[in-house]
């Protein structure tokens, strides 16, 4: 059994989760934290973590297609 206490914490008598929820199992699912990535251990749903300037900006171009000549 997990310790409970670092997925929750209480502020103003309001109960505020540290962790993010795994949106296909629903509540009380939450993402593990790693260092690239969030992931869900029940359902494998994985979210990577963005890296410096050019990744947030994901202007990304499509691969070019080489025409193939006859």
């Amino acid at each position: 059994m997990t310790d409970a206490s670092k997925y929750y914490k209480i502020e103003d008598n309001k109960l505020i989760r540290t962790h993010r929820q795994c949106p296909k199992c629903g509540a009380g699912f939450f993402l593990a934290d790693h260092y690239d990535r969030w992931s869900c251990g029940r359902c494998a749903y994985t979210v990577f973590k963005r890296k410096g300037k050019r990744a947030q900006t994901s202007q990304r171009r499509s691969p070019r297609r080489r025409i193939k000549s006859r």
